[in-house]
């Protein structure tokens, strides 16, 4: 046997605090994939995700939130610039699928 003690090591010290998790990039995911989906699905996909938006801001709004993390702030601004963003988009949409269809014959 060796002199040396070795028993202590490799245990936890509760007086060092845990160390910060390293960062995950996963927004930086996401905002890919809700891109492409955008690329790919053009102003359909920008209807869809502003409707989705329009849902949860609508239902946050009714539960009491009034100000948002969002640059606008007030829900009401929030939901007025999903709204133009909605129509504009699903205006958008017939003349979306005409170019996809002079493209493609």
């Amino acid at each position: 046997m060796s002199a040396y003690e070795f028993s202590g090591l490799n245990q936890r010290d509760d007086s060092v605090a845990d160390p910060a998790p390293p960062f995950d990039p996963l927004r930086l995911c996401v905002y890919t994939t809700v891109a492409l989906i955008a690329a790919v699905l053009g102003p359909i996909a920008v209807v869809a995700f502003a409707v989705v938006a329009i849902a949860g801001y609508a239902k946050a709004r009714r539960a009491g939130l009034l100000r948002s993390r969002c640059k606008l702030g007030d829900t009401r601004l929030v939901l007025a610039y999903l709204a133009v963003i909605a129509v504009a988009a699903a205006a958008a949409v017939p003349m979306w699928i005409t170019l996809w269809v002079s493209v493609w014959t």
